[in-house]
């Protein structure tokens, strides 16, 4: 039973739930952030560039064929585009991480990491004073 109620303890406490929601909010702004990029930015840099879609961009190895059975046989491509896409959406989500994440945190961590006070600092006449009640104490 002892188990049972460690386990408890362990879910209960702030960080698993923490983490289980920061999983599920990231899955759900990945997907924005895919449709962001496929379905808004992509499309005008295409039109920039000559009309390309990104996702059809491939450098083809071999070309289709058909075999001697008479079964096709897929080409094999590099698709590049893909690879492009996926890049610029590691670089969004990285930034947005940073603005809203890693810059708050380090606010915070500026505002907890107050400089310490200075010492104070002793005249002659009381740091000979101290030494006095030293001496006198031992």
């Amino acid at each position: 039973m002892a188990i049972v109620s460690e386990f408890k303890e362990f879910i209960a406490k702030g960080n698993v739930v923490d983490l289980a929601v920061g999983i599920v909010i990231g899955g759900a702004f990945g997907k924005i952030v895919d449709s962001l990029v496929n379905d808004i930015l992509m499309p005008p840099i295409g039109l920039a560039i000559g009309g390309v879609n990104f996702s059809e961009l491939k450098m083809v190895i071999k070309a289709a064929s058909v075999d001697a059975a008479g079964k096709a046989v897929n080409a094999v491509t590099v698709n590049y585009g893909a690879f492009i896409q996926s890049a610029i959406v590691f670089i969004i989500v990285a930034f947005a991480v940073f603005i809203f994440v890693v810059k708050p945190m380090n606010a915070m961590k500026r505002k907890k990491e107050a400089p310490a006070p200075p010492p104070d600092v002793l005249s002659k006449d009381q740091l000979l004073l101290t030494e006095i009640r030293d001496l006198l104490r031992k």
